[in-house]
């Protein structure tokens, strides 16, 4: 048997030939990794002290991860994979209302609430009333879908990053459509936030000054059986870092335009100054196919 050397030239290749000798679908994508990888090495072309630093951040990365801080998760968001995994993974027709990716701070367990009901239980932030509606593509409603809201408060911090601080369950909340494909809730308008820095992944990529502001937003899944899932954000119109979002997950169909109004009227006591969103969602049934843009 002869014996191949190893050289710039075909190593992604020699590398390919071995994982072809393996089963299941993980060589497909090892294989395309490695090409990619080596391409970039020599493009790059990095000193050994150069990889060692970058072997040495990627150690640090799986340090710094466990069952409470997935580091690896972040890596991914603020690379904008987990956006193209979404993506490729939820393609919908025009109209419909896009995916994106969840964030690291919902809970599957939030109360259910009766609609109109106000989710800030410490009333901390300028006054905010949301009024949506649920429709199929052809503009019909979605009566008893379930709708999962939560959300940052006006600094930027959800409920779970601060459980000294603010009230279990606070800004989250489970509601039901109603036979018009609505509903509408009471909150405090969010505030946009900093991706954390505290971890191996902020810090490096705040060294090298990449973008890494959330805008303000709303967080949504709306599910109902015979129709996809959404799980997205809308987005403060008003929010100047709309463009660089660190997640990439901003689109036009999800800019919400929160409107100033005089007072709120509602269950809650009435509240002065505050703002109000309406929104429309748009489902696609599960086995519809892709309509022509």
């Amino acid at each position: 048997m002869g014996i191949t050397s190893f050289t710039e030239a075909d190593s992604a290749a020699l590398v390919a030939e071995r994982l072809a000798q393996c089963a299941g679908p993980l060589p497909a994508f090892l294989t395309a990794l490695v090409g990619h990888i080596h391409q970039a090495i020599k493009e790059t072309r990095p000193t050994h002290a150069d990889w060692r630093h970058a072997i040495e951040f990627l150690t640090e990365v799986g340090h710094a991860s466990d069952h409470k801080r997935q580091e690896w998760v972040l890596l991914s968001d603020l690379l904008g994979v987990t956006a193209l995994v979404e993506e490729i993974n939820t393609r919908r027709p025009k109209g419909a209302t896009p995916n994106t990716v969840r964030g690291p701070f919902y809970r599957a367990d939030a109360p259910r609430l009766m609609s109109g009901a106000d989710i800030s239980l410490d009333g901390i932030g300028e006054p905010l009333a949301v009024n949506a509606r649920v429709t199929d593509l052809d503009g019909n409603p979605v009566a008893g879908a379930k709708v999962e809201t939560w959300q940052a408060n006006a600094q930027g911090f959800y409920e779970n990053q601060q459980p000294d601080l603010q009230p279990e369950f606070n800004l989250r909340g489970v509601f039901s459509t109603d036979a018009d494909g609505g509903f509408s809730y009471r909150t405090v308008r969010p505030g946009g936030y900093a991706v954390p820095c505290d971890g191996p992944v902020g810090r490096m990529l705040h060294a090298i000054g990449y973008p890494l502001r959330r805008p303000a937003h709303l967080h949504f899944t709306i599910t109902t059986p015979g129709f996809q899932t959404i799980s997205t954000h809308v987005y403060d119109g008003h929010d100047p870092h709309l463009s660089q979002d660190a997640l990439f997950g901003v689109k036009q169909e999800l800019v919400g335009t929160f409107l100033p109004v005089g007072s709120l009227d509602g269950p809650a006591p009435v509240r002065d100054n505050g703002w109000s969103l309406d929104f429309t969602f748009v489902m696609v049934r599960a086995r519809e196919e892709r309509r022509s843009a």
